[in-house]
């Protein structure tokens, strides 16, 4: 099939495109500036240019494109992260999430494309009440922290948007939180920095829980949905949810570094915002028994238990 992936240089996307490429499909990225041309052909896709929030620069590079599905993976997520204006670090990728996938949309349908696949998450949406560990039924945060609000509207609008699109297969896929190469999770990453050195501590009881996928499963994953996803909503994760308070001591090991230490969740939230604070004690993770049963995926890395001594160094 012709694949048109939208966001095509980011983590995913420059894992995703040699695995589809290597399942036989053609592949063209939809990047905003021509520098990245080169960069995409060495992962054997050409490309369109167009700024993704301009509607007639994505109706006529998808034209140009002839895509057949269309994957979007555009984010502008900053590389340093002040989780205590949440809202306002995530303003671009809200943009990109409501506007883009409008956009992104209205040009697909113009020319018929069959499935329409799209990134969102599964790292801290979730209601934090009832079951650690939540499936694509579960309902989303009713009452989310003040500063992450438009983020979780954002998301609730791209979900809403893609599944609801009678014209074609919609798929959402919710990863978890990303590690591997390119991720702040990974080698010379922002986080990994922050635990070598002791600045990324356990707030309160640790008790929130993650739900982890290595970058390469997360690509392997969405070339399944472009294969065979059926409309709807998939997590996709790995097989081991877990609490802050056993994950990040086991990174600090992995790195060979000391400890994290752990601070009252009051001073995590004066030191770093409320929205940290409920990532560390209230989240819930993520099944992913849907994706493995509709889409046929399986991750090679099932628990980040098993990754992380090669991935974080």
């Amino acid at each position: 099939m012709r694949v048109l992936v939208a966001g095509a240089t980011g983590a995913i996307g420059r894992q995703l495109i040699p695995g589809l490429v290597a399942a036989g499909h053609e592949v063209v990225g939809m990047v905003r500036s021509p520098g990245k041309r080169d960069a995409l052909s060495e992962l054997g896709a050409s490309a369109v240019i167009a700024d993704a929030l301009v509607a007639e620069q994505v109706a006529q590079a998808v034209a140009e494109a002839r895509p057949e599905v269309i994957v979007h993976e555009l984010t502008a997520i900053p590389e340093a992260l002040d989780m205590r204006h949440f809202d306002r670090e995530f303003a671009m990728t809200n943009r990109l999430r409501t506007e883009g996938t409008d956009h992104l949309l209205s040009a697909g349908q113009a020319i018929g494309v069959r499935r329409f696949v799209a990134q969102s998450y599964a790292g801290w949406p979730f209601a934090r009440s009832g079951a650690t560990v939540k499936t694509e039924i579960d309902e989303l945060d009713p009452h989310p922290v003040a500063s992450m609000r438009r983020t979780l509207e954002a998301l609730r609008h791209l979900e809403q948007a893609v599944t609801g699109a009678t014209w074609t297969e919609g798929v959402v896929l919710r990863y978890g939180a990303l590690y591997g190469p390119g991720t702040s999770l990974g080698h010379g990453g922002q986080h990994t920095a922050l635990i070598a050195k002791r600045k990324f501590p356990v707030v309160g009881s640790g008790a929130g829980v993650w739900s982890f996928v290595h970058v390469v499963d997360a690509a392997e994953a969405t070339v399944a949905a472009v294969e065979q996803g059926e409309r709807g909503i998939y997590h996709v994760v790995d097989d081991d949810p877990a609490p802050v308070g056993q994950w990040l001591p086991a990174a600090a090991a992995a790195l060979g570094a000391r400890k994290p230490q752990r601070v009252p969740r009051w001073l995590g939230r004066v030191l770093a915002g409320e929205a940290a604070a409920v990532m560390m004690t209230e989240v819930r993770g993520a099944s992913n028994a849907k994706a493995k049963r509709v889409l046929g995926w399986q991750p090679r890395f099932a628990s980040w238990r098993d990754a992380f001594a090669h991935e974080l160094t």
